[in-house]
């Protein structure tokens, strides 16, 4: 059965996803950054769900659940109950928000049987038995997570992380639930300085070695704090610990730079990957979300290339950065208010920035490539068709 995770752009949603990625082979992980993102997300899923032939396991996982998550829970079930027994989907939701019962209770839901091994766990009477959601307040999801394997389909982690992935779990636990009085706690808050300074300037969100970067990284640290080691030692050490993995990740590889910087080496990986770019019409590349750093390394990989003229890169704010051989970023940075150098511009979309790529490709390309009016809209379309008087 295939795996997706939906889960909270933080340290716990990468630890949660950390955690199953070691335990389960997860098809697609999904990462949401702002709550009020879960909607159009799931939204998104309960129509992929409702075309899929085969059965599917969802697991959703930090998102506090506000009214379009339990909305999307209810659909769920509604869903199931038109398929087939053998061709239902399996949702399971571990969240640790307690506000997640109030929008349960107003949204229909009340509470099913607990679980005697996990007294402070509320599991949710959902009507399903495909359809699981497990709230507990006082257990992070990378620990909900950890310990509910068993709903998701988990197998034992392999022993050379096991250690690693225990000492994460107490670790993001600890700083995730502001547990000041455990020991752990001081040593754990370098796992979210770390995690935060590498989540977007290095691979980012939407590249397939995304997760695997972070999660690696994740645990190595974890390795180096259940060592003992201080936290300014691991913060000093993540440098390195970041180049091993790369070097792993990029061994073999053609054209590939030992001497480089660690994003001198991935923007060409990063440059040619259809994940993160998209062509317009024009013959433009654009992508979205990326980090300053990275759009700079990357789109002079692009450019250098010649893969493209023009570079754009949509920020999840809706500022906007174009990079061009040809002067053509300051051209189209005017049509987004903006200005700057000829080859080096930016703009900004005053409202309704684009919430994905496929959302920023869409209102870019009208705006640069407006659709050809049709010739019925001409005002002088219906003298075509008058024919002149003998």
């Amino acid at each position: 059965m295939k795996l997706t995770q939906i889960t909270h752009h933080d340290l716990d949603g990468y630890g949660a996803a950390t955690v199953v990625r070691s335990r389960a082979d997860v098809d697609r992980i999904v990462h949401v950054s702002r709550y009020s993102d879960v909607g159009p997300v799931v939204s998104a899923e309960l129509a992929r769900l409702g075309r899929a032939g085969e059965p599917e396991r969802l697991l959703m996982t930090d998102l506090g659940l506000e009214a379009p998550a339990v909305a999307f829970i209810r659909d769920m079930v509604a869903l199931n109950a038109r398929r087939p027994p053998e061709r239902r989907h399996d949702l399971v939701v571990l969240d640790h928000h307690a506000s997640s019962l109030d929008q349960l209770a107003a949204g229909g839901f009340g509470l099913g049987e607990g679980l005697p091994a996990w007294p402070d766990a509320k599991r949710v009477a959902t009507g399903d038995p495909a359809v699981t959601v497990l709230i507990d307040d006082t257990r992070c999801a990378t620990r909900l997570a950890f310990d509910h394997g068993d709903l998701f389909g988990a197998r034992d982690a392999e022993p050379a992380v096991a250690e690693a992935l225990a000492v994460m779990v107490e670790a993001v636990d600890a700083v995730d639930l502001w547990k000041k009085e455990r020991p752990i706690f001081r040593q754990a808050q370098v796992l979210d300085e770390v995690f935060w300074d590498n989540v977007s300037g290095y691979i980012p969100l939407g590249h397939p070695w995304h997760d695997r970067f972070i999660g690696d990284l994740l645990l190595g640290l974890a390795a180096r704090l259940g060592g003992g080691a201080a936290p300014a030692a691991i913060e000093r050490d993540a440098g390195a610990l970041r180049a091993a993995i790369v070097d792993a990740m990029l061994a073999g590889r053609p054209g590939d730079d030992p001497e480089a910087t660690t994003r001198m080496r991935l923007a060409p990986l990063l440059a040619a990957a259809p994940e993160l770019f998209r062509r317009l019409k024009g013959g433009a590349k654009l992508s979205f979300g990326l980090d300053s750093g990275v759009f700079q390394r990357v789109s002079d990989a692009i450019l250098t290339s010649r893969d493209a003229a023009l570079v754009i890169n949509v920020g999840r704010s809706g500022s906007m950065s174009f990079r061009s051989t040809d002067g053509s970023a300051l051209d189209a940075a005017r049509n987004f208010r903006g200005g700057g150098h000829r080859d080096a511009a930016g703009g900004r979309f005053v409202a309704n920035a684009p919430t994905s790529l496929a959302d920023a490709v869409d209102q870019v390309s009208a705006v640069l490539h407006p659709p050809e009016p049709a010739p019925s809209s001409s005002p002088f379309a219906v003298l075509r068709d008058l024919k002149p008087r003998a």
